[in-house]
């Protein structure tokens, strides 16, 4: 009976050690991001389990000669559960796993040893020892397994560090030789989708490499650079993250950029740099705009205050390369700009026009009023690079909706399901927000909390709130953490309107109850959007095969 314990306990360290591994990776093996997680709803019940508390007490009472044969059923019962659990989870695709990268297979093989090397130990131990070594070992498995990941970080550092150095010297090489031009791209929010846009675009008429879509870390870029990056290219587009100051600084030193665009600043991930200035300083486009070169060019979003604030600080490049695009074409400073812009459910239709006096009409099959904007950016980049507007507005007819990250699918029982799963920032909700708003009909949001947005995360989420009750039916949050402060300004602009009966906020994270409350709620033709990480089963559930 003891080995059938024992089996059902190493399957269960099995399944937590894919779920450490998931964590880690998700979190980019950043410490600040990790521990952030553990601020949140869904990461205090990780630790705080019950299950935990649970085994804490067996744990006391195994100690104690005269209860070891009830503890020792009570594990069985428990083990057993979770080890159902894990094939359940195997069965229905649920179960939370890494991608399998070569860090995470080293990782995972060492941690496999780790449990082997500890079975080995305590294999001839007699039986109450054995069981007291294997619950102590399931209390500690967060920690065991993390310290694990920890313990490989300096090793990983360096691995980093000698990617980022051929990178650079593979650059040094090229660049002085073969006319590459390198743009740089960063920003909170909207990298991505220039940053395709942009590609698309100038792929019409030259030969461009640009970094894989959402692989912006320093060691991305430098993979792109060493794996992919050949002589014959003649443009390189790179989109630059970063989560601490200084990043994109030693980006920027490897690469050399001669432009830079800096898409928009918000308070996206402001609780890992600690302070605004460190923000700013980093995707905030500072660190870009120091390393540009004099006959480089600086393009920021002119209806982000923080771009325009930047441009006002930046005193490495002259006026006439510095640029800014704006969807307002009042500002007598904007370079270029957008002028009747017509929000369709599947496209974007405005002119482009500039101070030169050029003049396009452009049509992009993207969704909102914000991928204008970005496409903006590329277009008078491409626009600097030589291309004509002609050529361009040729050139965006070619762009997806799949490249500005916000899809419209066809749900079950007719409903219109808008896509913006991938991740979310305060911008981009308003502004996916405002999309949904042209449908006509009930309309749906489901989305959780946003994350590390530092001291501001109360007012932020109070106007998103806000925003939601202006334009949805129902609102249906997935996560626990600033749900209050999301009702507190729904309720607020409700009551203003005096909608109390009309529109709902609720919370729900289990899936098949989210299907169920839109369906029920829903009719042909409503709008649902998905904002941020809502759970995969639910993509599922709403989304026609």
């Amino acid at each position: 009976m003891l080995y059938v314990l024992i089996t059902f306990w190493f399957l269960r360290e099995l399944k937590h050690l894919l779920f450490w591994l998931y964590l880690w990776q998700l979190k980019e093996y950043h410490i600040g991001r990790f521990l952030n997680h553990f601020e949140t709803h869904v990461g205090k019940k990780l630790l705080l389990d019950f299950s935990r508390f649970l085994k804490l007490g067996l744990f006391v009472f195994l100690l104690l000669d005269d209860f070891f044969i009830y503890v020792y059923y009570a594990l069985f019962l428990i083990y057993f559960a979770e080890f159902i659990s894990f094939v359940s989870g195997i069965r229905n695709k649920s179960l939370k796993k890494p991608v399998w990268t070569k860090k995470t297979f080293f990782l995972f093989w060492l941690c496999f040893l780790v449990l082997i090397l500890f079975l080995s130990r305590i294999y001839l131990l007699p039986n109450r020892p054995q069981v007291l070594w294997i619950l102590g070992f399931d209390i500690l498995t967060p920690l065991i397994f993390s310290s694990v990941a920890l313990f490989f970080q300096p090793a990983s550092a360096l691995l980093r560090n000698r990617v980022l150095r051929k990178a650079k010297e593979k650059m040094e090489k090229i660049l002085p030789v073969s006319g590459l031009k390198v743009v740089a791209i960063t920003g909170s929010y909207g990298k991505t989708s220039t940053k395709e846009f942009l590609t698309t675009i100038l792929s019409k008429k030259f030969k461009v490499l640009s970094t894989s879509e959402h692989q912006n870390s320093e060691i991305a870029v430098a993979r792109s650079v060493l794996e992919k990056l050949k002589p014959s290219h003649e443009i390189f587009i790179a989109e630059v993250g970063a989560y601490n100051k200084g990043k994109i600084k030693e980006v920027c030193e490897m690469l050399k950029p001669r432009i830079g665009l800096v898409t928009g600043v918000n308070e996206q991930h402001l609780a890992l740099f600690g302070s605004f200035a460190n923000l700013l300083s980093a995707e905030g486009g500072g660190e870009l705009a120091e390393l540009l070169p004099k006959n480089g060019l600086l393009v920021v979003n002119g209806d982000n205050k923080y771009c325009l604030e930047l441009l006002k600080k930046s005193d490495n490049l002259p006026p006439e390369h510095e640029k800014i695009y704006s969807l307002d074409g009042r500002n007598m400073n904007t370079d270029i700009w957008a002028e009747e812009v017509e929000v369709r459910r599947d496209s974007v239709l405005f002119i482009v026009a500039d101070k030169k006096g050029n003049l396009a009409h452009f049509n992009a099959s993207v969704l909102g009023r914000q991928n204008a904007q970005n496409l903006l950016g590329a277009i008078l980049i491409a626009n600097e690079l030589g291309m004509s507007f002609e050529e361009i507005s040729e050139a965006v007819r070619s762009i997806k909706q799949e490249q500005a990250g916000m899809v419209l699918r066809q749900g079950k029982h007719g409903l219109n399901i808008i896509d913006s799963s991938y991740s979310a920032n305060p911008t981009g909700v308003m502004a996916d927000l405002d999309y949904l708003s042209i449908f006509a009909g009930k309309r749906v949001v489901v989305m959780p909390s946003l994350i590390e947005l530092g001291k501001k995360s109360s007012e932020i989420h109070e106007k998103i709130g806000q925003k939601i009750a202006e334009v949805c039916d129902l609102a249906i949050i997935t996560s626990k953490d600033k749900f209050k402060e999301i009702e507190k300004g729904f309720n607020q602009d409700i009551l203003r309107r005096s909608q109390a009966n009309v529109a709902k906020c609720l919370l729900c994270d289990n899936p098949r109850d989210i299907f169920s409350a839109i369906t029920a709620f829903c009719k042909s033709g409503d709008a649902v959007l998905l904002e941020g990480r809502v759970p995969k089963e639910l993509l599922n559930l709403l989304i026609e095969k």
